[in-house]
């Protein structure tokens, strides 16, 4: 198994799903998957803002990782499509730098 896949991580967490039977006990449930991602950025914010180690921020972020594809099972849509269909996007906006930081986005004005 090819572990620079996507397809490969969809399985694996396809598998998971399927071990623990998160379609019949509630795991793919959108809303509770949307606060466990809530709660994982929180983990990235204080790995951050703590000082905490790579190892600790790669982990929370794998973790928030594992439960964005998984939520992407769960909505029944294409999370790798998705991604390359919102990089085009991206890929046309323009940047500007705000308050010393660069953002990327719609500008209206």
């Amino acid at each position: 198994m090819n572990k620079d896949s996507y397809r490969a991580m969809t399985a694996a967490i396809q598998a998971f799903h399927d071990k623990h039977r998160f379609m019949e006990t509630g795991g793919e449930d959108l809303v509770y998957r949307t606060a466990l991602m809530v709660e994982e950025l929180g983990e990235i914010s204080a790995c951050v803002s703590k000082g905490k180690s790579k190892d600790a921020l790669a982990e929370e972020c794998a973790d928030l990782l594992i439960l964005l594809i998984g939520t992407a099972i769960a909505g029944d849509f294409d999370l790798n499509e998705a991604f390359w269909l919102k990089m085009q996007k991206l890929e046309s906006r323009d940047s500007r730098h705000i308050q010393g930081r660069i953002r990327v986005s719609e500008f209206t004005e």
